[in-house]
């Protein structure tokens, strides 16, 4: 094993153990709430869906990236490959999409009383768990798509290109066009970013609007950053630029690693780890 593969692999040990300690804390939380007899907030449903997939993403993404710093190569056949690949795209897609759903779920909270979203508040916690289940099925459809396109018997032949990814390979018709696949796959996700950019910026302009509007009722001697509504737009953009941050250089890197089609010692792990970044910083 090399020094740079021990290096990587610890790295992805230690960030796994870390956001699968911080995500199972958060659900040990929640299953002691309930069984406790306290009724989970509506949030709270969010909260524990996006755990779910937080930990999935985890498990899917890193597992195969250490096996493979430990010094297994190629060690799933081609079936098993798109498989985890598979499970990776959907996970990761679950987690975005209930990251949006929390953005929804707080712009319907935060709206003033005269604002369209409002009409939503009442109706609005009804709907999370629904929705939720929701974002599971369509992304278990949409992705279980991709994976029979891409594993179409009939042109496995000598027809067939390889997409080598270091602790497997990818095999698919040569008239498969990744470039087009990905673009077309990922617009829900490219939908959800932008949605969440868009709520984002209306929570800090609803925020910004109350602050102007009851600051003369803060002490003077007081720092502006204890104030509560400078607090949530703190917490606010942080949730949005680091999540856009690591999913746009996940989503990058991966095209290319599909565009190239060979392994890079570079470009595949940095996706990985950007790709797990999120999930255990989470909690």
């Amino acid at each position: 094993m090399q020094l740079s593969d021990l290096l990587l692999a610890i790295v992805f040990i230690s960030q796994i153990l870390i956001g699968l300690l911080g995500n199972f804390f958060l659900l040990c939380i929640y299953i002691c709430t309930f069984f406790n007899g306290h009724k989970l907030r509506p949030i709270d449903h969010i909260f524990v869906n996006l755990t779910l997939a937080n930990v999935k993403v985890l498990l899917s993404r890193g597992l195969l990236q250490i096996m493979f710093y430990c010094g297994l190569k190629n060690f799933l056949k081609p079936i098993e490959c798109k498989l985890a690949h598979y499970l990776q795209n959907m996970s990761r897609s679950v987690s975005l999409s209930t990251t949006c759903l929390l953005s929804a779920f707080q712009v319907i909270t935060i709206s003033p009383s005269n604002s369209w979203w409002s009409k939503l508040k009442a109706q609005a916690p009804k709907y999370i768990v629904p929705s939720s289940v929701f974002c599971w099925c369509f992304y278990l459809l949409i992705y279980f798509t991709m994976f029979g396109i891409m594993h179409n018997l009939r042109f496995m032949s000598n027809h067939t290109r390889w997409w080598h990814l270091g602790y497997c390979s990818i095999a698919a018709p040569v008239s498969f066009n990744a470039s087009f696949y990905v673009i077309v796959f990922s617009l829900p996700d490219v939908i959800c970013i932008g949605f969440m950019i868009w709520a984002s910026g209306y929570l800090i302009f609803i925020l910004h609007r109350h602050h102007q509007q009851v600051q003369h009722i803060h002490s003077p001697h007081l720092s502006p950053r204890t104030f509560p509504e400078i607090k949530a737009t703190h917490a606010c953009l942080l949730l949005v630029c680091t999540y856009v941050s690591f999913f746009s250089i996940d989503s990058i890197l991966t095209f290319f690693t599909f565009k190239f089609g060979n392994y890079d010692s570079f470009l595949l792990p940095t996706a990985h780890f950007m790709a797990a970044c999120f999930p255990a910083v989470t909690p």
